[in-house]
């Protein structure tokens, strides 16, 4: 008798503390085997789930909501200390989750099709499941983030496999056994550790997984895509952004001064929706530096658990050297202070004399680093703004009305904020234009994007 082929097994993932360097836990990474079992059993769950009537199915979702409830200190301690975050920014991620479930189960009962008008009898149309999606999030955000793809696809009778980044498994886990204790049931809500080029690319070829969430890089996100056309698989694509921060000379300069450096220090500058290039009209531009200086140099940068402190670390040595190669030694510009020691620590910096093509001034930096670059009219404003592959995120800051909107509907971005920094919020639509994304996540449209559009015409006058 022939021996089986044992699986092979994948390395574990050390989970290291970015503000420590210690490791916190180690978890076990899936394998292509795991995943194709983790399919197999989420088309069970998911055919038993969509049966479900839906007041029950929104129902299981509030219980998984308020179990979020009940975890929120625990839950934002895990992203703490697997991701750096600062605890008061934890404690909101793990409370959007928490808000996210709760607006995707009150959409579950109206999660409706339509009647159309016909000759020769009734026509209708279904919302029907796709059936199994993969969740595929990115480390910088790691709960809400796996929140915007597995709430709404649940919410619309889907099961989900989330692939949590190989840095951040923690929180994605926990919230996993909350749902299976809410009582959601077994193999609908699964989560599998693992690497991109293992356990990732296993989810995206699999033939049994009819949507992919991927929020990351767009290189990555270009390759998740290619695979994904290989069996016409439906993606959502949240990518990279290089966002702008447009201050005009009759803007309040000194609240955008003073709201300037949380627009790109946010989670250390890991944030596709950072204002990491700064277009100051250059009637107010040394007035602008003047405000700023001393709100960069202030930031109070350390020990993320701290509810004093306002910016954490980066998330690996390898993330801090990709940052540093931004930013020579000796060039111009405002600069923060950080810790010494172990942790991957990198200060908050504003670069002011630079090229409006420096790969600075183009590239998505990821971390605490942003430019200053000067224009003289509205037009240069958009010319600028609009000078980049990306286009996810902004801000406009003016007193005119009119200004506002004309510069809003000329840059080419899915998400625009005038006079604030504002970009998510769970009950708006959001996502980007070229190359910072494919698809809109959030807002009153989100299940609809993990449904099928199905069309029944049923004859009133015989066959035909």
């Amino acid at each position: 008798m022939s021996q089986q082929p044992r699986q092979q097994s994948a390395p574990p993932l050390d989970v290291l503390n970015p503000a420590t360097e210690e490791i916190v836990a180690t978890v076990a990474a899936a394998t292509p085997a795991d995943v194709d079992a983790a399919v197999t059993r989420a088309a069970r769950a998911q055919a038993r789930w969509a049966g479900l009537p839906p007041g029950d199915r929104a129902r299981l979702l509030r219980r998984f909501a308020a179990a979020v409830d009940g975890h929120l200190e625990e839950l934002a301690r895990l992203e703490v200390s697997e991701a750096g975050h600062l605890i008061g920014d934890a404690r909101w991620e793990a409370g959007n989750v928490r808000d996210l479930l709760d607006y995707a189960a009150g959409g579950v009962e109206r999660l409706t099709g339509r009647q159309i008008p016909v000759p020769g009898g009734l026509d209708v149309t279904f919302l029907e499941p796709l059936g199994v999606v993969g969740v595929i999030a990115p480390w910088n955000f790691p709960m809400p983030i796996a929140a915007w793809g597995a709430a709404p696809a649940l919410a619309a009778g889907n099961a989900v496999l989330l692939k949590p980044a190989e840095t951040t498994p923690l929180t994605a886990l926990r919230l996993a056994e909350l749902a299976l204790a809410a009582g959601l049931p077994e193999g609908l809500f699964q989560v599998l550790p693992g690497t991109g080029p293992v356990a990732g690319n296993a989810l995206v070829e699999h033939p049994g997984v009819a949507k992919i969430v991927f929020t990351g890089s767009t290189a990555v996100g270009r390759r998740v895509w290619a695979k994904g056309a290989a069996h016409l698989k439906r993606v959502t694509l949240e990518l990279g952004g290089k966002s702008p921060n447009i201050v005009f000379a009759d803007a309040d300069v000194e609240a955008a001064a003073a709201a300037a450096p949380q627009s790109f220090l946010d989670n250390a500058g890991q944030d596709c929706c950072a204002r990491t290039r700064i277009l100051v009209q250059r009637d107010v531009l040394d007035r602008f530096l003047a405000l700023l200086a001393p709100a960069i140099e202030s930031v109070t940068v350390g020990d993320p658990a701290d509810e004093a402190t306002r910016m954490g670390p980066l998330i690996s040595k390898a993330q801090r050297e990709r940052v540093r190669s931004y930013v020579a030694p000796d060039a111009p510009g405002i600069r923060g202070k950080a810790p010494e020691g172990p942790g991957f620590w990198f200060p908050p910096t504003v670069l002011t004399d630079v090229s409006p093509d420096a790969p600075a001034a183009v590239e998505e930096v990821f971390g605490p680093v942003a430019v200053v670059l000067p224009f003289e009219d509205e037009a240069e404003a958009v010319r600028l703004a609009d000078a980049t592959e990306y286009g996810l995120s902004g801000s406009v800051w003016t007193r005119d009305v009119g200004r506002a909107l004309r510069v809003c509907r000329a840059v080419r971005a899915g998400n625009l904020s005038v006079n604030s920094h504002a970009s998510v919020r769970y009950w708006t639509p959001f996502g980007g234009f070229k190359q910072s994304g494919i698809g809109r996540e959030l807002g009153p449209d989100a299940l609809a994007a993990f449904t099928e559009t199905k069309n029944v015409f049923i004859s009133t006058e015989g066959p035909q």
